[in-house]
Protein backbone atom coordinates (compact mmCIF):
# COMPACT_ATOMS: atom_id res chain seq x y z
CA UNK A 1 0.00 0.00 0.00
CA UNK A 2 1.71 3.80 -1.00
CA UNK A 3 1.77 6.12 1.95
CA UNK A 4 -1.08 8.52 1.26
CA UNK A 5 0.39 11.01 3.55
CA UNK A 6 0.79 14.31 1.79
CA UNK A 7 3.15 16.90 3.68
CA UNK A 8 2.11 20.77 3.55
CA UNK A 9 4.57 23.83 4.32
CA UNK A 10 2.69 26.34 5.57
CA UNK A 11 4.58 30.04 6.24
CA UNK A 12 5.28 30.95 9.47
CA UNK A 13 6.43 34.40 11.16
CA UNK A 14 8.38 34.19 14.25
CA UNK A 15 7.10 37.33 15.23
CA UNK A 16 3.94 37.96 17.77
CA UNK A 17 1.31 39.23 16.77
CA UNK A 18 -0.99 42.13 18.54
CA UNK A 19 -4.21 41.70 19.49
CA UNK A 20 -4.39 45.34 18.95
CA UNK A 21 -3.11 47.09 16.29
CA UNK A 22 -1.00 45.68 13.13
CA UNK A 23 2.56 45.08 13.93
CA UNK A 24 5.60 46.85 11.58
CA UNK A 25 6.72 43.47 10.67
CA UNK A 26 3.67 42.28 8.82
CA UNK A 27 4.50 40.69 6.07
CA UNK A 28 7.64 39.28 7.12
CA UNK A 29 7.70 35.43 7.04
CA UNK A 30 10.73 33.42 9.05
CA UNK A 31 9.92 29.67 7.44
CA UNK A 32 7.69 27.00 6.97
CA UNK A 33 5.56 25.25 9.90
CA UNK A 34 5.18 21.50 10.03
CA UNK A 35 1.77 21.37 12.76
CA UNK A 36 2.98 17.77 12.72
CA UNK A 37 5.86 18.17 14.03
CA UNK A 38 4.20 20.45 16.75
CA UNK A 39 1.23 18.99 17.62
CA UNK A 40 1.97 15.46 17.40
CA UNK A 41 4.62 13.52 19.50
CA UNK A 42 3.70 10.03 18.56
CA UNK A 43 1.45 9.58 15.35
CA UNK A 44 0.71 5.78 14.98
CA UNK A 45 -0.88 6.37 18.61
CA UNK A 46 -2.37 9.81 18.07
CA UNK A 47 -6.17 10.33 16.91
CA UNK A 48 -8.43 13.55 16.62
CA UNK A 49 -11.82 13.92 18.03
CA UNK A 50 -14.07 16.17 18.11
CA UNK A 51 -15.56 17.44 21.49
CA UNK A 52 -18.97 17.85 22.24
CA UNK A 53 -20.95 19.94 25.12
CA UNK A 54 -19.39 22.82 27.61
CA UNK A 55 -18.24 20.35 30.53
CA UNK A 56 -14.93 22.11 29.61
CA UNK A 57 -14.93 25.24 28.69
CA UNK A 58 -12.96 26.97 31.25
CA UNK A 59 -10.22 24.45 30.32
CA UNK A 60 -10.80 26.21 26.88
CA UNK A 61 -12.11 23.18 24.93
CA UNK A 62 -15.47 24.14 23.49
CA UNK A 63 -18.13 22.21 21.72
CA UNK A 64 -16.80 21.43 17.94
CA UNK A 65 -13.20 21.76 19.12
CA UNK A 66 -10.77 19.32 17.95
CA UNK A 67 -9.14 17.26 20.35
CA UNK A 68 -5.66 16.02 19.64
CA UNK A 69 -5.50 12.46 21.89
CA UNK A 70 -2.41 10.60 22.15
CA UNK A 71 -2.91 7.08 23.52
CA UNK A 72 0.43 6.18 24.30
CA UNK A 73 0.58 8.79 27.07
CA UNK A 74 -0.87 8.00 31.19
CA UNK A 75 -2.91 10.00 32.28
CA UNK A 76 -1.13 11.34 35.50
CA UNK A 77 -2.83 13.54 38.12
CA UNK A 78 -4.60 16.69 36.53
CA UNK A 79 -4.21 15.42 32.83
CA UNK A 80 -6.71 15.88 30.76
CA UNK A 81 -8.35 12.74 29.31
CA UNK A 82 -10.93 10.83 26.58
CA UNK A 83 -12.36 8.20 29.12
CA UNK A 84 -14.57 5.14 28.62
CA UNK A 85 -16.80 5.33 31.67
CA UNK A 86 -19.90 2.06 31.44
CA UNK A 87 -20.15 2.45 27.54
CA UNK A 88 -19.79 6.57 27.09
CA UNK A 89 -17.07 8.88 26.35
CA UNK A 90 -15.94 11.74 27.93
CA UNK A 91 -13.05 13.83 28.06
CA UNK A 92 -12.41 15.28 31.66
CA UNK A 93 -9.95 16.31 33.99
CA UNK A 94 -8.27 12.92 35.72
CA UNK A 95 -7.51 13.73 39.61
CA UNK A 96 -6.54 11.09 42.00
CA UNK A 97 -7.14 11.91 45.30
CA UNK A 98 -6.65 9.49 48.32
CA UNK A 99 -6.37 6.97 46.47
CA UNK A 100 -10.11 7.41 44.37
CA UNK A 101 -9.96 8.45 40.73
CA UNK A 102 -12.30 11.71 39.90
CA UNK A 103 -13.29 12.67 37.01
CA UNK A 104 -13.88 16.41 36.75
CA UNK A 105 -15.49 19.04 34.32
CA UNK A 106 -13.80 22.23 33.61
CA UNK A 107 -17.33 23.96 34.04
CA UNK A 108 -18.57 24.88 37.48
CA UNK A 109 -22.61 23.89 36.10
CA UNK A 110 -21.43 20.33 35.74
CA UNK A 111 -20.75 17.89 38.80
CA UNK A 112 -17.54 15.42 38.99
CA UNK A 113 -17.76 11.57 38.35
CA UNK A 114 -16.39 10.10 41.42
CA UNK A 115 -15.37 6.23 40.01
CA UNK A 116 -16.56 3.18 41.95
CA UNK A 117 -15.53 -0.59 41.54
CA UNK A 118 -19.13 -1.22 39.93
CA UNK A 119 -17.92 1.22 36.96
CA UNK A 120 -16.04 0.19 33.75
CA UNK A 121 -13.95 2.62 33.16
CA UNK A 122 -10.51 3.19 31.20
CA UNK A 123 -8.23 5.78 30.21
CA UNK A 124 -8.82 5.96 26.29
CA UNK A 125 -5.84 8.90 25.98
CA UNK A 126 -4.76 11.90 27.26
CA UNK A 127 -5.84 14.96 25.53
CA UNK A 128 -2.14 16.99 24.48
CA UNK A 129 -3.75 19.80 22.51
CA UNK A 130 -6.68 20.93 20.41
CA UNK A 131 -7.71 22.92 17.26
CA UNK A 132 -10.48 25.50 17.30
CA UNK A 133 -11.73 26.73 13.80
CA UNK A 134 -12.47 31.10 14.09
CA UNK A 135 -14.34 31.17 10.80
CA UNK A 136 -17.76 32.07 10.95
CA UNK A 137 -20.01 29.02 9.96
CA UNK A 138 -24.13 29.30 8.47
CA UNK A 139 -24.80 25.60 8.85
CA UNK A 140 -26.96 25.53 12.44
CA UNK A 141 -24.48 26.72 14.24
CA UNK A 142 -24.76 28.99 17.13
CA UNK A 143 -21.94 31.45 18.35
CA UNK A 144 -22.00 32.40 22.25
CA UNK A 145 -20.32 35.60 22.43
CA UNK A 146 -19.13 36.86 25.98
Amino acid sequence: MENLKQEKEILFSGEKVAAGFPSPAEGYAEGTLDLNEHLIKNPPSTFFVRASGESMIDAGIFSEDILIVDRSLSATNGSIIIALINGEFTVKRFLQKKGKTILTPENSSFESIQLTEEDEFSVWGVVTNSIRSHTIKQNNRTFKYQ
